[in-house]
């Protein structure tokens, strides 16, 4: 990672409450965090701040993002409409870790109400701290450009 890092954080009405927590853990690990979630309870779509999310990686504003809603599942989905997005739900650290090291993730998803907020913590420092492998994992990776 480069001295500037810059990470988008977004999520749903569900998760604001540990998406808050992870924006602070990664600021204290020396990221420049955008955090593009409401902060609102009232009921919002996860579509649009998956995109919106996804959107900011894919520009070069950030490096990374990190997308959460009730299960990860719905917003990683719109995420993943983006071309040039790589992002996959992690419930376990070795997850996050692989999806960084085997498959240059560019961004993760976490259910807040699948994991708990010292776990999801977990799995945002593996994957933060994780650089992509190279080697034979790239032609992989390129085989599922668009």
């Amino acid at each position: 990672m480069t001295a500037n890092k810059r990470l988008v954080l977004s999520s749903d009405h569900a998760a604001i409450d540990l998406r808050k927590e992870v924006a602070a853990f990664a600021a204290a690990q020396g990221w420049d965090v955008m955090d593009l979630g409401p902060d609102s309870p009232e009921s919002t779509d996860y579509p649009k701040h998956g995109q919106a999310a996804a959107e900011a990686v894919v520009s070069g504003e950030c490096q990374l993002g990190i997308v959460l809603c009730g299960t990860g599942q719905g917003i990683m989905m719109a995420a993943n409409k983006v071309p040039g997005i790589r992002c996959g739900v992690c419930s376990d650290t070795f997850s996050a870790r692989m999806i960084r090291q085997h498959n240059d993730a560019n961004m993760l998803s976490i259910g807040a109400r699948v994991v708990g907020t010292g776990l999801a913590l977990d799995i945002v420092d593996a994957f933060l701290s994780t650089e992509f492998e190279g080697g034979r994992h790239a032609k992989r990776v390129a085989m599922i450009e668009p």
